[in-house]
């Protein structure tokens, strides 16, 4: 028969409380930041809806990153959006273009999230008050 070392259940409790209350006091110290992801987005639309899609491109974090003229009074917006932005794009778009307007993304890197945006994250994600 095979037996286990005996060990008393409150040193391993106490090993792990003392662990885990490291491992915060870690992560505090180190500044942890939260990156998102950023895609490339290239907009294709009528020229006059332009400068629609670019104010709203800025308005939801994208930078803009050239803009193209394409043959039959088209023109192509590529921008960098972070992905979360883009979640209704779609309609987005097609209320700004009457329906004409198409995209491509696809994603390109990771960034730090806005110190903003960070601080509401950690408030959501919160853990409990331990006791």
């Amino acid at each position: 028969a095979v037996t286990a070392p005996s060990q008393n259940v409150g040193d391993i409790t106490g090993h792990l409380a003392a662990g885990k209350r490291a491992f915060k006091d870690a992560i505090t110290k180190a500044g942890p930041i939260i990156l998102e992801p950023i895609t490339k987005i290239a907009v294709t639309a009528p020229s006059q809806n332009v400068g629609d899609i670019t104010g709203h491109l800025a308005a939801i974090r994208g930078r803009i990153a050239g803009t193209d003229t394409l043959s039959g009074g088209r023109s192509r917006v590529l921008a960098l959006v972070p992905l979360a932005e883009l979640g209704d794009y779609q309609a987005t778009l097609k209320s700004l273009t009457g329906g004409v307007g198409v995209f491509t993304m696809e994603f390109d890197h990771y960034a730090t999230s806005p110190p903003t945006l960070q601080r509401k994250l950690m408030d959501e994600y919160k853990p409990a008050a331990e006791e």
